[in-house]
């Protein structure tokens, strides 16, 4: 694939991701970088071949520097993490532990994590950059999930949403062991 053919891919990859991102349609975003729409289905499509003026209008409307247009991906569209990769970064007094098991980078960049509290564990959290998100799934026992202050249980096949960029921490208080699997959206 010659260089301008992978650079013609990155832009469309990049645009149709930052447009629905942002919740437009291409019309919206035609009027907001000042192009005609055709000029967008081209380039989202891969087709196009836009002068610099256009692809800096482009980046403009969208927010984003203009080599977050151009980047060429240099990682592949698929990571793998195996076991060997995952990485043990919390250890309780009590034999639980926090599990890193992938991630993403850089910013937005998403981790998931596989978590394991014994009877009495808590891992308090330092707020994160703001805005933050994280969403638990409790697999086993009941989690003691207390974000800002406000203290909630997650029962076992339960989900939940919290942000990330405020005090939190994750406890065991129930008298059996916790497993719960947690990603953290970090904007």
């Amino acid at each position: 694939m010659s260089d301008q053919a992978a650079i013609g891919e990155a832009v469309a990859r990049a645009v149709r991701a930052l447009r629905a991102g942002h919740g437009w349609s291409l019309d919206e975003l035609a009027g907001r970088a000042g192009v005609s729409k055709g000029v967008l289905v081209g380039l989202e499509q891969g087709r196009g071949n836009p002068n610099l003026a256009t692809l800096i209008r482009i980046s403009d409307a969208l927010g984003v520097p203009l080599t977050r247009l151009v980047q060429v991906e240099e990682q592949p569209p698929v990571r793998v993490f195996p076991p060997e990769r995952h990485v043990v970064l919390w250890h309780g007094s009590s034999g639980g532990t926090g599990t890193l098991l992938g991630g993403s980078d850089p910013r937005p960049s998403l981790e998931l994590w596989r978590w394991e509290l014994r009877p009495g564990e808590v891992n308090e959290s330092d707020a994160h950059v703001p805005g933050t998100k994280e969403i638990v799934y409790v697999e086993e026992g009941t989690l003691t999930l207390t974000v800002d202050g406000r203290r909630d249980l997650i029962e076992a096949g339960t989900a939940a949403v919290f942000v990330g960029d405020r005090p939190h921490s994750y406890g065991n208080d129930g008298r059996t062991d916790l497993r719960f699997i947690l990603a953290v959206l970090d904007l």
